[in-house]
This record gives structure tokens, sequence and C-alpha cells, in this order.
């Protein structure tokens, strides 16, 4: 049996934990969010729930802009990396599938 704990992108954690759980202002958050860089879900009541994987995120992007970054730039870095861990699963899947027609005779 899973719990919902379990799973790294189920949507638990109101604004304000994941304001005290990254020692940020919960209007940090909802600037990330306008501005497209992390999307949380949202409750039936329309309220923000983080996962632990955008958590994570968010702690990138604190990151990135700890080091100068803008908000569109670390967007922009976040779809490349979006982009290219797709290409590197595609690569991976062409290899095998390679792999596999070279092994048959």
């Amino acid at each position: 049996m899973t719990l919902p704990m379990d799973d790294e992108h189920a949507a638990l954690f109101t604004v304000g934990q994941v304001a005290d759980m990254l020692g940020v202002r919960q209007a940090f958050l909802r600037r990330i969010d306008d501005h497209d860089v992390v999307s949380p879900h949202r409750s039936a009541g329309g309220q923000r729930r983080y996962s632990r994987n955008e958590i994570g995120r968010i702690q990138e992007v604190v990151t990135l802009m700890d080091e100068g970054m803008t908000l569109p730039a670390i967007r922009r870095i976040i779809a490349l990396q979006h982009e290219i861990a797709a290409l590197t699963r595609e690569r991976d899947t062409l290899a095998h599938r390679l792999a596999e027609q070279t092994r048959t005779p």
C-alpha cells in the first residue's frame, strides 16, 4: 500500500508550510507561481498545494536567484532542463531498441 507521503508528486503542502520549510516568504511563492516558474496544484478551494518534487524545484529557484538569475531566466533554465531530460530518455530508448535489433539474428 502506497501512502500519499511516499509519492514525491503528491500535492500535500500549503503555501505557509513550504514558506516555513524553506525560509522564504509566502509572497515569493505566489510570485514564482505567477511567473510560471513553479506551478503548484490547486485544492478544491483554489489554494496552492505543493509536492516534494515542487519543493525541490523551489529550492533550485532560490539558489539560482541567490546567484543573480531573474525569474524569466530561471523559467527558461527549467524548461531547458525538462527538454534535456526528455531527449535523454528518448536517446536511451532508441539506444536500447538498436541494441536489441543488433542482437537478433
